[in-house]
């Protein structure tokens, strides 16, 4: 059986949706359940030295996390109760129990100067999250090295119909306004569908895979180009996209890295999951439902 924590998240909530077309899965919640809810409670911010899993959990995937860089960056204690010693903390649970352990981390481990970054290379964070992401995979290496089953799976921009900014921007152009908010030149992404995060994280927890993975597209490209890309399949007019910088616009340390691409062969060649390129991603995402239920797994 399998847990994903943090099932309030966009990729816990496609990941359990997927998952359970295939396996049982239970999933984790920090917010206060309701009758007839199936899931279990848990707060990494909370004590856990108590904290039990369930009763034939085998693996784990810990997508739980405070993930926006300025949250970070305005309460670096309060976030890194999560990211770090909550997670080191449910970590070292999980595998007092023998469970195998998946942590989803991020792109922003790095600084973001060179693109397609081998896994191996050692973290240069710039951003207060990317920093508590770095950390706490120092210490689940340092897990690992004494034979915990664990694997860490780093990410950048995962996508969905429902992903910030791009299902704004859609609404804005077949309404024929103005994109709100506007596209940043000067910030890129890899666009990585859902579907293939879902896809990744099955195949590792299945494998019981050890070691450090990375998925995402295979180059970047900015968030104006993105943007004018879906205006064009949208057939918008082009003069709708509004082209911003990030100067000037308040945003955290690290917000927008020259590079978000990593290194993802290893998932290829072991499981073939691959991204493809970003424009095809984005041509799915111009057909795919807007429905707020459930992410489309491109």
């Amino acid at each position: 059986m399998f847990l994903l924590v943090g099932a309030d998240s966009e990729i816990g909530k496609a990941t359990r949706a997927h998952l359970c077309r295939r396996h049982r899965a239970l999933a984790t919640t920090r917010r206060a359940l309701g009758a007839g809810d199936d899931l279990i409670a848990l707060d990494l911010a909370g004590d856990l030295a108590a904290w039990e899993p369930p009763a034939g959990v085998a693996a784990a995937c810990i997508c739980a996390a405070v993930a926006r860089l300025g949250q970070c960056a305005a309460d670096p204690i309060a976030s890194a109760r999560v990211n770090v010693a909550g997670t080191l903390a449910l970590v070292e649970r999980l595998v007092a129990h023998g469970i195998y352990v998946l942590f989803l981390s991020t792109n922003q481990v790095f600084d973001g100067r060179i693109p397609n970054v081998p896994a191996a290379t050692p973290p240069v964070p710039v951003s207060e999250y990317g920093a508590q992401k770095a950390r706490a995979e120092a210490g689940l290496r340092a897990l690992m090295d004494r034979g915990a089953p664990i694997a860490i799976l780093r990410l950048a921009k995962v996508v969905s119909s429902q992903t910030v900014p791009l299902r704004a921007w859609k609404a804005s152009l077949a309404a024929g306004r103005p994109i709100d908010p506007p596209a940043f030149h000067d910030m890129t992404m890899a666009p990585t569908p859902i579907g293939a995060v879902a896809r990744a994280i099955e195949a590792l927890m299945n494998d019981r895979a050890s070691g450090i993975f990375q998925l995402t597209g295979p180059r970047d490209v900015s968030y104006f180009e993105a943007a004018r890309f879906l205006a064009e399949r949208l057939a918008a007019d082009p003069a709708l996209v509004v082209r911003a910088s990030v100067a000037g616009a308040g945003l955290p340390p690290g917000a927008a890295p020259a590079h978000t691409t990593l290194d993802s062969s290893a998932l290829r060649s072991r499981y073939g999951v691959a991204v493809p390129d970003s424009w095809e991603v984005l041509e799915a995402l111009c057909s795919s439902s807007d429905s707020p239920d459930m992410p489309d797994m491109i």
